[in-house]
């Protein structure tokens, strides 16, 4: 269990950077920084494919239809959706939706994978969901009175970026629900060759995106500069570094996460990524965190902790009927 937790924690990393792209690149569109990015995972993820040709040639036809779902809808819609929100609503409010993540996913998981996974019992999950929960709210006092207090706010902006999270927070928890299902159905199956496959079923997928988006920015006549906007080193350098860092490294860490642990357990331990967001962003800013948000960051490490010492309890199958 304790690798499993570490590859986690990176993951949560990994995946915490992907908050840092729409605030260094607000002048690009987020439809644009979600196709790079998961054009630049599908470039990256294809000499990975050669290497690992044999493995991927074992994958059914089932299982690239399963990795083409989970790239369109936990990989090319979600951050499209998260750019979106990010750069109408700014960060923090985005970061505190996607933060009740580990409560969504360990209540839903603790609902749908009880014959495979145990039972984590509710009275013992609950003092973490709780420490979580309070820990989420304090890590965000700060930021939404700051928010308030605003005088240039826009709240019909605020309002759709407040959409944009809720959907991003959909997709995400889908995600990695699905993604369990499959490494658990296949526990022979290697999560590296899983998450390269991830890649290349991502790479048309971008690619189309990538064309279309051009072709209608063309027939609109956009003043934005494509292929590669304004500062084209600079996105392109971004895009590969999150491409390789949290597209590929970040799924192939929670791969080999979600074959060692119950889905309840791995749902929480996603709060690695909001810690992380929560870093980088304060280390962008250059200051640091306020003591409320300390705390915050406190409880959400307690209640992870409270979590992890949880042992899961089997459930006797249901007898046939007769």
């Amino acid at each position: 269990m304790f690798i499993g937790i570490i590859y986690a924690l990176i993951a949560g990393m990994m995946w915490g950077l992907v908050f840092v792209s729409p605030s260094l690149l607000p002048e690009y569109p987020p439809a644009l920084q979600s196709v790079g990015r998961y054009l630049a995972f599908g470039l990256i993820a294809l000499p990975l494919a050669w290497l690992d040709r044999r493995r991927l040639a074992q994958l059914s036809r089932a299982d690239w239809k399963e990795a083409l779902r989970l790239a369109a809808i936990g990989n090319l819609l979600y951050y499209l959706c998260l750019a979106s929100a990010i750069q109408r609503a700014g960060g923090p409010l985005p970061t505190m939706i996607i933060g009740t993540l580990p409560v969504v996913i360990a209540i839903t998981a603790n609902r749908r994978n009880v014959r495979r996974d145990g039972r984590l019992p509710w009275r013992k999950l609950a003092p973490s969901l709780m420490l979580i929960g309070a820990g989420i709210g304090c890590v965000n006092h700060v930021e939404l009175n700051a928010l308030a207090q605003s005088t240039d706010a826009d709240p019909t902006r605020y309002a759709v970026g407040v959409l944009f999270a809720v959907a991003a927070l959909v997709c995400w928890t889908w995600y990695p629900l699905r993604n369990a299902d499959w490494l658990r159905d296949h526990p022979g199956r290697s999560p590296t060759t899983w998450a390269t496959a991830q890649g290349i079923a991502t790479l048309p997928l971008a690619l189309v995106g990538y064309i279309v988006l051009w072709a209608t920015m063309a027939i609109g006549d956009s003043p934005f500069a494509m292929p590669f906007g304004p500062r084209p080193q600079f996105f392109v350098g971004l895009m590969l570094a999150i491409g390789l860092l949290a597209s590929w490294l970040g799924t192939l860490c929670w791969n080999e996460s979600s074959q060692r642990l119950p889905t309840a357990l791995a749902g929480q331990l996603i709060v690695f990524e909001t810690l992380a967001a929560l870093a980088y962003a304060f280390i962008l800013r250059g200051r640091w965190p306020e003591t409320t948000t300390l705390l915050g960051i406190g409880l959400l490490i307690a209640g992870v902790m409270w979590a992890v010492r949880i042992k899961p309890q089997a459930v006797a199958a249901e007898p046939p009927a007769a």
